[in-house]
């Protein structure tokens, strides 16, 4: 029996019917949602010229109706959102009250202020009002803008508020954006833009936007959506085997933005163990970037490098870190981090057989799947690093940050460093082994919309950028003359 429905969103259109059941990703129950290939020809926009009336919103226009849209999404009123977060509960791997958590934080989301420092940091509004001149050393003049693009998006799945930043960068590129949902946040989507019809209904931004579920790989209907001629820039967040699926569509005139997944690190230097209010206060930091939405974040950190070298001296001070650590991480407060709802069980089972013997690593709580912090007694991460998750992290003693280098790869994204003064050291040197983003220690999963992600501006990228040029014989020398 079905626990809930995903209702098909066609630009302002509201389709509950022709109703397929699908599973959870974890098998615990169904859903229904309208068979996508039935509307597959409705989804694609029919026309480019269509977007004619988007281009020509006031960029004022779409800040005060995502403000309007921010304000009318309270939790406490909305009955579109309340049922976003109840089949949440039944989709996703969180507990309720960070859950909750993260459908009240959605109004802020949509802070008029925000939005505008995004679209103005990342684009420039000049260039999304209308056209901005230059003129260059030839003499000629060029006119550039950015033009909406026709897009799908395929969002992540862990969190509701990837639905929300997926539906501000349509918004603010002036994007016709179709959004596949995940079946682990299956209602998010929708229910943002059920809440746009209802205070907009004939907007064209509600009529350039929308919402549709079909199974990752259904090629019935990726084959015939995915086309130069129906979409021209696909939004990918998951994983490997789903962003790889996807390149088999890129061609001439399809182009593919990948947000694929990531890992991350920390690094503290031996500044952490100054004094005892330092320990305190590194250990909170430290907790909460492993803690934060309970180490589900591509952000998360998991791997604990520390410049506190590998005598007895040092492994006994990290150890009693690690306990530290370990105290930090049961006092987060519930709607940030908590006991998860499930853990993995080959993690759970390398914990155990790890706990046996303690020559090699050091395993501090874990018994009651509460999270746990395992401490190496040598300058080498446990073996089953790829599998930390579920608020479990490993510390690792180093004696030089070459060491670190070394597990700085592509795949890195966010390192959290602490002191400041060591950020500052590495910042010119850790992106060139491939980290993309270097925060202050605490804030790894405390991100802005106003930033590159990814090592690359996803926003800008989502933009056509059309220029024009004006040439004149007097100062541009025509070639015709030669």
């Amino acid at each position: 029996m079905s626990q809930f429905t995903i209702p098909l969103i066609i630009r302002g259109e509201v389709i509950g019917d022709s109703l397929k059941d699908y599973s959870l990703r974890d098998g615990s129950g169904a859903f229904s949602a309208p068979d996508a290939f039935q509307f597959v020809d409705r989804l694609a926009l029919k026309s480019p010229s269509a977007m004619d009336d988007l281009q020509r919103v006031p960029f004022s226009e779409i800040l005060d109706l995502l403000a309007e849209l921010g304000q009318a999404l309270n939790f406490e009123t909305n009955t579109h959102v309340q049922e976003a977060f109840t089949a949440a509960m039944a989709a996703a791997n969180y507990p309720e009250a960070m859950l909750k958590n993260s459908y009240t934080m959605l109004p802020a989301v949509f802070d008029r202020a925000a939005i505008e420092e995004l679209a103005d940091s990342r684009i420039g509004i000049d260039y999304l009002e209308g056209w901005v001149p230059r003129t260059l050393l030839d003499g000629r003049t060029i006119n550039v803008r950015a033009f909406g693009a026709r897009t799908v998006h395929i969002p992540a799945g862990n969190g509701g508020l990837v639905s929300a930043v997926t539906l501000i960068r349509s918004a603010i590129s002036r994007s016709d954006a179709i959004i596949k949902v995940p079946s682990n946040d299956p209602l998010t989507a929708a229910a943002l833009l059920r809440t746009l019809i209802d205070i907009a209904p004939d907007h064209p931004l509600t009529r350039h936007m929308s919402v549709a579920y079909w199974k990752g790989g259904d090629q019935a209907v990726e084959q015939r959506l995915y086309q130069p001629q129906n979409v021209e820039k696909i939004i990918a967040w998951g994983g490997i085997a789903a962003v790889k699926h996807i390149t088999q569509y890129v061609q001439p005139g399809l182009e593919m933005i990948a947000l694929d997944p990531k890992r991350s690190a920390t690094i503290i230097g031996p500044e952490a163990f100054a004094d005892a209010a330092t320990i305190q206060e590194v250990a909170k930091r430290t907790a909460c970037d492993i803690g934060m939405a309970n180490q589900e974040a591509c952000a998360s950190a998991r791997i604990i490098y520390v410049l506190c070298g590998t005598d007895a001296q040092a492994i006994a001070q990290l150890n009693a870190f690690g306990e530290t650590v370990y105290q930090a991480l049961l006092q987060l407060p519930e709607h940030i981090s908590s006991k998860p709802k499930s853990v993995d069980r080959q993690l759970r089972d390398y914990l155990q057989a790890t706990r046996l013997d303690d020559s090699f690593y050091k395993v501090i709580g874990g018994e009651d799947d509460e999270g746990a912090v395992i401490v190496s007694q040598f300058d080498e991460a446990v073996d089953f690093s790829a599998l930390l998750s579920g608020r479990v992290a490993n510390l690792v003693p180093v004696d030089s940050i070459e060491q670190v280098t070394k597990a700085v790869t592509s795949f890195t994204q966010t390192v959290g460093i602490y002191p400041e003064s060591l950020k500052k050291e590495l910042r010119d040197v850790l992106p060139l082994y491939g980290a993309q983003r270097l925060t202050s220690l605490g804030y790894a999963c405390n991100v802005t919309m106003a930033s590159p992600q990814d090592a690359i501006e996803p926003l800008r990228r989502m933009c056509k950028w059309i220029f024009e040029e004006e040439c004149e014989p007097e100062t541009v020398f025509p070639l015709w003359m030669a």
